[in-house]
This record gives structure tokens, sequence and C-alpha cells, in this order.
């Protein structure tokens, strides 16, 4: 059993790819720092977070334990998932074929039920101007990812079978299933199991971390648009 004796740092906020982190380490029990990388206002691109997140995106972590017990950065948070899943032995399988199906799942989360999700948002929430094709293709694309895990998810009660970093990888992105028109008629496993996981206390702990600094609508902040969209 690994110890952590010094605190993880975590360089976040409080979205549906953060929140990934911030469950994964409450899960897990140990002692991490908060860091609220404020990207409305170009936090990530400062050279000393670009140092650890060449992305310039979140989250990203310092392990001051890492390999050897020298320090590691590491940024992409499916990344982040499984190297806190293998260091510590939890919530990630040790036999080979159970890792490949949370890997599929984990990387299907992370090739999809995100990015098309923030698509979605994108083009119906934030777009200066509304474009029918596209906003019909990332609505459908919400409604098939969705569909993908309400199947996945029959008769089980959690993604693979076992509570693992797939479930925690999706679960922030699906709070928001009202807002994409997901129905608990048409994808009741899907709510079953966003209501198992959140009735978790590290799950809606995670969830709520950095909620306590009131965050302005990003549709209504022009400014903050400005830093986030159509940069090369």
């Amino acid at each position: 059993m690994t110890i952590q004796t010094k605190p993880i740092e975590a360089y976040s906020l409080a979205t549906p790819n953060g929140q990934k982190v911030h469950i994964m380490l409450e899960e897990l029990g140990v002692p991490w720092t908060y860091h609220r990388i404020d990207i409305g206002k170009g936090d990530q691109f400062k050279p000393e977070f670009l140092a650890i997140s060449p992305n310039n995106k979140i989250p990203a972590i310092v392990d001051p334990e890492g390999p050897d017990g020298q320090p590691i950065s590491i940024f992409e948070s499916g990344a982040i998932l499984k190297y806190l899943g293998l260091k510590f032995g939890r919530l990630y399988p040790t036999d080979l074929r159970q890792q490949v199906k949370v890997d599929e799942w984990l990387f299907w989360q992370v090739g999809g039920f995100g990015p098309m999700l923030g698509q979605n948002n994108h083009f119906n929430v934030y777009a200066p101007e509304k474009i029918p094709y596209a906003q019909k293709r990332y609505t459908d694309e919400t409604h098939r990812l969705f569909r993908v895990l309400n199947t996945q998810l029959k008769g089980k009660e959690y993604i693979t079978g076992t509570y693992s970093i797939a479930d925690i990888a999706s679960i922030g992105w699906a709070q928001s299933w009202e807002r994409y028109g997901i129905t608990r008629e048409e994808y009741p496993n899907v709510l079953a199991w966003i209501e198992r996981l959140n009735a978790r206390p590290a799950v809606e702990r995670g969830l709520n971390v950095g909620k306590d600094v009131p965050e302005k609508s990003l549709a209504d902040d022009k400014e903050a648009q400005k830093v986030l969209f159509n940069q090369r």
C-alpha cells in the first residue's frame, strides 16, 4: 500500500475535466491541494502552468513523491487517472483483461463523451452565430453517446461492472444530462448510474471542489470567450 505524505498539487477548475481528478483524489483519500486555474483570464497560458501542461489545458498535477521518490508532473485527465490508479493500486484493475476494459471506456470518454458534448455546448450555447448543421450534428452525436453508455450499463451498476476510473472520467460530463435533452424514459440506465455515483461522498466532494468561487456564465462573458475561443 502506497502512503502519500506530501500533498499532490492539482492545477484545475470546477469543470467536467477538472472534476475527474478532484473525485479521484477524494476517493483515494490522499492529501492534495487545489490550485485554481482561471482559464477565463488566461492563467493556462502562463509559463509556470505551461511547464506542467504544454497543451495549456486543465487539469494537471504535480506529485512530489513520484516514481523513485522524485517529483513528476502529469497533464491530460485520462493520463492522470491512470497514473493515480496505478500508483495507489485502487480504482484501476491489476488484471490485464480487466485493465483493457477500463481503458476502452476511459478512452471512449476522453475521445468522445467529453469532446462531443463540449462541441454541443459550443455550438448551441456559446457560438456567436447559430449554425443549424453544427447544432444538429453535435446534438445527435451527444444522444448517440448517451445511448452507447445506456446500453453498456444494462444490468450493471458501473460501466465495466466494478467502480473504476472509467466511471470517474464520465460522471462530470453526465451531470448536465437535462441540458442535452436526455430523458429518464429513454436512458434509464444512465440516470440510475448518475444517481448511484452522486450518492458517493467522494464524488459529491469532488464535484463541489472550487465551486465556492462564483463563476460568471461563459455564455455572457465576452472577454473570457476571447481568451478561450479561436486561439491558434
